[in-house]
């Protein structure tokens, strides 16, 4: 199969599916399936490589077969394809038996899909759903990692796009995923950490990144924590879709409780990208008040607001000597007032080094423009005490209701960070005591970065601006009044 058809096979699954459950939950079924009978039928060609190498004598083939997953004779894929009654009863136990099997690798990696339940899948269901992945060998000759790994990437979009509200939960836009993994230029042997990890594709992306550049990427350490359990278990098979064995990706609240810890205090990571879930609101502010991992570095963040927690929680968790971020917020973070003294504080350690001001519609399901915040404790010489602000509201396709950066925008914004130089209407290099003497430390593109013709002010400098107004009226009417009554 071509690459094309091949996405177009597995597309094929969700077909089947279609008018009998709600796309957000295709992926609850469709991904353990595809990893399923994935492993299943690599098991059998690795069975058939050693039988053919041992002559065709299967005691020593089953003495020198070399298996990257055990998978038992009951919970193996033709098993399940045998039965007719109870399909999702079938489904469930080969699956827990599999997890049973590779404790080390695979415990838990199927999620807790509800197959059993008749009224949203029935046996004919199944059996449709069974028949239809049966239809091609699924093992390392027929699918290369590579080939099968676009294809599952191609699926979480699919889903994404398919599954409107829940998208967000799970997927970041692939080509500012690009963006963000070629800022931070992971490199060999190093480790790197998403602590809201989605899918999975910021840590792949930095593996591929790697073996795009022909560098080795295999000794590149990946980890990642998700809270959502079907989520966390979508990164894990997405990594071993691709090939990639060497990584943890553990389920998990990542504020109440990181999972990463050496020595009772938190792990420290080479690089970290994140696109954490915005302004969340139900979150233990007062457990973070006292964190005992020291991470309310800044202060404690407002209940109805969490961002600056996954912030600090970044910063708690990099390494002293070179560690560096990249986080994809919205607008937000760099302007509310509720947020100032946290932002003066990390700018004051001079830890910014770049904020990049994006289009609109690049986050699923909404319109608002997004940004990138880039930090680093170990700034270049020539980097310290400023700040590139970068405005790429511009460098953007717009389609329908999401937007893309296509290569030349993204080569534009790399090469800007990477020149860290004034360009009139793109960029500005700012001193940290330039942005310090505003009393609300805002790290607005829109303040640093003008435009040529006519600007387009953010809703911020418009408030702050409005607020300036406000109170030369009131100081004229105070001073109106005062000459009134002295008169």
């Amino acid at each position: 199969m071509t690459q094309q058809e091949l996405e177009k096979y597995l597309w094929g699954a969700a077909k089947v599916l279609r008018g009998t459950i709600d796309a957000g939950d295709y992926k609850q079924y469709i991904f353990p399936l595809l990893f399923f009978k994935r492993i299943c039928d690599v098991y059998d060609e690795e069975f058939e490589k050693a039988l053919k190498e041992s002559d065709g004598d299967m005691e020593y083939a089953a003495f020198a077969e070399h298996h990257h997953f055990i998978v038992p004779i009951e919970a193996h894929w033709n098993k399940v394809r045998e039965t007719t009654t109870n399909v999702g009863m079938a489904i469930q136990n080969a699956m827990r038996e599999i997890e049973k099997a590779n404790p080390d690798t695979l415990y838990g990696i199927f999620g807790d899909a509800s197959w059993t339940n008749k009224d949203r899948l029935s046996d004919a269901t199944l059996i449709n759903l069974i028949e239809h992945f049966s239809q091609h060998k699924l093992n390392l000759s027929a699918v290369a990692d590579d080939k099968l790994g676009n294809a599952y990437e191609y699926l979480i979009k699919e889903f994404a796009d398919d599954s409107g509200h829940t998208a967000a939960e799970f997927y970041t836009n692939r080509t500012v995923v690009k963006l963000m993994t070629m800022i931070m230029d992971p490199q060999p042997g190093e480790s790197v950490y998403d602590p809201t990890c989605g899918s999975g594709g910021l840590l792949l992306n930095c593996a591929l990144h790697l073996r795009d550049e022909g560098k080795e990427y295999r000794t590149l350490r990946l980890y990642g924590q998700e809270i959502n359990l079907i989520t966390s278990a979508i990164a894990r098979m997405n990594m071993f879709m691709h090939g990639i064995e060497e990584f943890s990706i553990v389920r998990g609240d990542t504020l109440a409780q990181p999972a990463f810890l050496e020595n009772d205090t938190l792990k420290k990571f080479n690089v970290i990208l994140a696109n954490p879930p915005y302004s969340i609101k139900a979150w233990d502010r007062k457990g973070f008040e006292n964190d005992p991992y020291g991470r309310n570095v800044w202060g404690t963040p407002p209940q109805g607001c969490a961002d600056y927690a996954f912030q600090q929680h970044i910063q708690k968790s990099l390494n002293d000597k070179n560690g560096r971020s990249i986080t994809l917020w919205p607008h937000g973070v760099l302007f509310r007032d509720s947020e100032s003294e946290m932002r003066r504080k990390m700018i004051a350690e001079d830890l910014v080094e770049c904020v990049i001001g994006l289009g609109p519609n690049l986050f699923y399901n909404s319109s608002m423009t997004s940004c990138l915040l880039i930090t680093n404790n170990n700034k270049r010489p020539e980097r310290k005490g400023k700040v590139l602000f970068v405005q790429a509201v511009n460098e953007v396709r717009n389609e329908k209701t999401i937007s893309y950066l296509d290569p030349q925008h993204i080569e534009r914004i790399h090469n800007a960070f990477l020149s860290f130089k004034n360009e009139i209407t793109f960029t500005a290099v700012v001193d940290n005591d330039e942005i310090l003497k505003d009393n609300n430390t805002r790290l607005s593109v829109q303040l640093f970065v003008k435009q040529d013709k006519i600007e387009v002010e953010a809703f911020d400098v418009l408030l702050s601006q409005w607020e300036e107004g406000s109170h030369q009226l009131r100081n004229s009417m105070d001073e109106l009044f005062k000459t009134l009554e002295n008169g």
